[in-house]
């Protein structure tokens, strides 16, 4: 069988002509979406570690969540900013 790459079928992911505006707007709601996630959630942590009174099991599950989307705002933010910045996707067809 032949090896086909993306460029040999334009089908494959089709692209939209987006406005410059859009791609800016964009990557500045994630910013902020972003620093607010990391903030927001480090505060709700660092409570749950400095209070006794909050660790109780149920809790748990609301820290559980907390670092799960700190995790999520530390890493996904600044590549989805930085893309809409490029207007691209920035690792290339590798990444």
């Amino acid at each position: 069988p032949q090896k086909m790459t993306v460029q040999e079928v334009p089908s494959a992911f089709p692209t939209v002509d987006v406005p410059d505006h859009a791609h800016y707007t964009i990557g500045v709601v994630i910013l902020i979406v972003g620093i607010t996630g990391t903030l927001g959630n480090f505060l709700v942590i660092y409570a749950f570690y400095r209070s006794r009174s909050l660790q109780t099991p149920a809790n748990i599950f609301i820290i559980n969540l907390a670092i799960s989307d700190f995790l999520m705002s530390i890493t996904q933010s600044p590549v989805f900013f930085t893309n809409s910045l490029h207007k691209r996707w920035i690792f290339g067809e590798k990444g």
